[in-house]
């Protein structure tokens, strides 16, 4: 597959050269791509709330929130290269990332690290239990823990390099990328290339990208442990002395996860190749198509993501009391033990099919139209619609409405809370993985200093910009997002 898709860059990429160089045989006055350095500021928040964790097998909050500055800075470096360095850091808290190790706040695991799996040379004792009414740990999935996995940050950083040719019809550029966070590291590098013809009227590119992924595995807390002790973990390590209760709310030593076992292959490969082509048809339209390929491969599961299977009994930790309401709200103290962690297929095959058309209306009005078909070898088809109608207030001020409706399949993998069946090969009940519809409504206002009045020291303001959206998803999923921007221009 990789063959292929490399195949397919090579050849695609040597036509575009070609169309571009018949448009540079003629030497012709050229401007500078980029004239001055150009510095963004960037900052988003992001909260959502739900009731399907798949870190609690598809039950339980999935409150976040998610605040993520980033700066980026575009520099020429003369007349035809372009340097954009793109930085960011991505701080979260997660209530659902935090049940990873669910009984922390309360006993089980002390507030200790969600260590991997290869690291437990070591013992936690545990004399810092704080027990519930019942004289044990307790846990539930609708509420956060205060375990290290509550809260992440993300560190990324891209930087783009492009050269265009004197004539402008042509334009290369590669890029490199890393991002950091306490499970997982990625690496990633790419090229890309982009031919103008028909007097600039039709673009024609293509992008190539290659991620080297690593994942540092996190499991559950009890199968981590199982995995440690094997069969005698009740007895040992964090949960020595615990009750574990079983559906009737009565003590038992019968909880034995033996279809759980660590994952060997840490690595998550993804290469893509991505084709575009865009034509001004008219004076006041302009259309433009995009393809995808995409192929992934090695650790494609989420380690921590929770799986009840319909075919074992049920164990929990906490109140028995509970136990009745354990998928609603009003469990408050009672968190049921995972049978296994998600499994899906090491390989998976993307396709993306895409459409833009804009259309000018007149001096105020803007239409633009997005539309996109993915498929994958999952199962998984999804369709993307979206509308934007910008509306002009003079040369500085305009305000754009935005609606985007979105539509997918279950993956042939998924399944609810507790109806997997454990002679199953694959399994998942990751929500983002299910069928659903999702509607999201946004404004944005956007500000134009078409002379830079505004200054600050060296930097003019370029133009500023505000966004909110909100996000509904038919399994109940709802959030919230605010971004707003600063370009300014130094000089």
């Amino acid at each position: 597959m990789k063959k292929i898709l490399f195949t397919v860059l090579f050849v695609f990429g040597g036509f575009v050269l070609c169309l571009a160089q018949n448009q540079d045989s003629t030497k012709v006055y050229k401007k500078k791509v980029l004239e001055n350095a150009e510095v963004d500021f960037l900052m988003s928040l992001y909260q959502q709330d739900g009731e399907h964790s798949a870190v609690g097998g598809g039950v339980g909050t999935e409150k976040l929130t998610d605040g993520t500055p980033t700066i980026v800075i575009s520099l020429p470096l003369n007349d035809d290269d372009v340097l954009t360095i793109d930085a960011g850091i991505s701080a979260y808290t997660s209530a659902s990332s935090s049940n990873i190790n669910p009984f922390n706040s309360s006993g089980a695991s002390r507030g200790g690290e969600d260590d991997d799996d290869d690291e437990h040379e070591e013992e936690e004792d545990n004399d810092d239990f704080q027990p519930g009414t019942s004289g044990t740990p307790t846990g539930t999935p609708w509420l956060a823990s205060s375990g290290a996995s509550r809260s992440d940050e993300l560190i990324s950083l891209h930087i783009d390099y492009s050269h265009s040719s004197d004539s402008r019809n042509f334009i290369w550029g590669s890029n490199v990328s890393f991002s950091n966070e306490y499970d997982y590291t990625s690496v990633g590098f790419g090229g890309n290339i982009t031919g103008l013809f028909n007097e600039k009227n039709t673009e024609l590119g293509l992008k190539g990208t290659v991620y080297l992924d690593q994942w540092k595995p996190i499991y559950p807390t009890e199968l981590h442990e199982y995995a440690i002790y094997g069969n005698n973990f009740l007895n040992q390590g964090y949960f020595s002395g615990v009750d574990v209760i079983s559906q009737n709310g009565t003590i038992s030593a019968n909880y034995h996860p033996d279809d759980f076992t660590a994952f060997t292959n840490k690595e998550r490969n993804s290469y893509s190749v991505s084709f575009f082509l865009s034509q001004i048809l008219s004076k006041r339209l302009q259309a433009a198509l995009f393809f995808d390929l995409v192929k992934q491969e090695g650790l494609l599961s989420t380690p921590y993501h929770r799986i009840y299977f319909a075919d074992k009994a049920n164990y929990y930790i906490g109140e028995a009391n509970y136990i009745p309401v354990y998928t609603t709200p009003q469990n408050r103290g009672v968190y049921q033990l995972a049978d296994d962690i998600e499994r899906l297929p090491s390989t998976r095959f993307k396709i993306p099919i895409g459409a833009r058309v804009n259309y000018y209306i007149n001096e105020t009005f803007v239409l633009r139209t997005y539309y996109r078909y993915y498929t994958d070898d999952w199962g998984l088809e999804a369709h993307t619609a979206n509308i934007d109608l910008p509306v002009r207030f003079g040369p500085k001020f305009s305000i754009t409405p935005s609606y985007r409706f979105y539509t997918q399949n279950a993956v042939k993998y998924y399944s609810p809370y507790e109806t997997h069946l454990s002679t199953e090969q694959y399994y998942t009940s990751d929500p983002d993985l299910a069928k659903f519809n999702s509607n999201q409504y946004s404004v944005a206002l956007n500000y134009n200093d078409i002379f830079n009045d505004f200054k600050i020291s060296r930097l003019g303001l370029k133009n500023a910009n505000i966004k909110y959206s909100h996000y509904e998803r038919s399994d109940g999923l709802r959030a919230n997002i605010v971004s707003v921007g600063f370009k300014f221009i130094f000089k």
